[in-house]
């Protein structure tokens, strides 16, 4: 069964991140993820960003289904 640490670590290790935080049940996991990198993308591309850095666990089957919740820091600070 899959841990939500090792997500973290997958996409902290691709993607710098201000705040990262995985929660899931070793099969469906969800992601909090705020990167400076997402300033000026879409949802979607953030997403899309992110789901780049994970495609080999994807295609592998080793990852089945990540809901995630993209942000800048800025949308952070006013979301969060």
């Amino acid at each position: 069964m899959l841990d939500p640490r090792q997500i973290r670590e997958w996409i902290a290790h691709e993607l710098p991140c201000e705040h990262l935080a995985v929660d899931g049940d070793g099969h469906h996991f969800e992601a909090v993820i705020v990167s400076r990198e997402f300033a000026g993308l879409s949802r979607v591309a953030r997403q899309q960003k992110v789901n780049a850095v994970l495609k080999a666990r994807f295609d592998s089957g080793e990852l089945h289904a990540l809901s995630m919740k993209t942000l800048t820091p800025e949308e952070w600070k006013t979301n969060g």
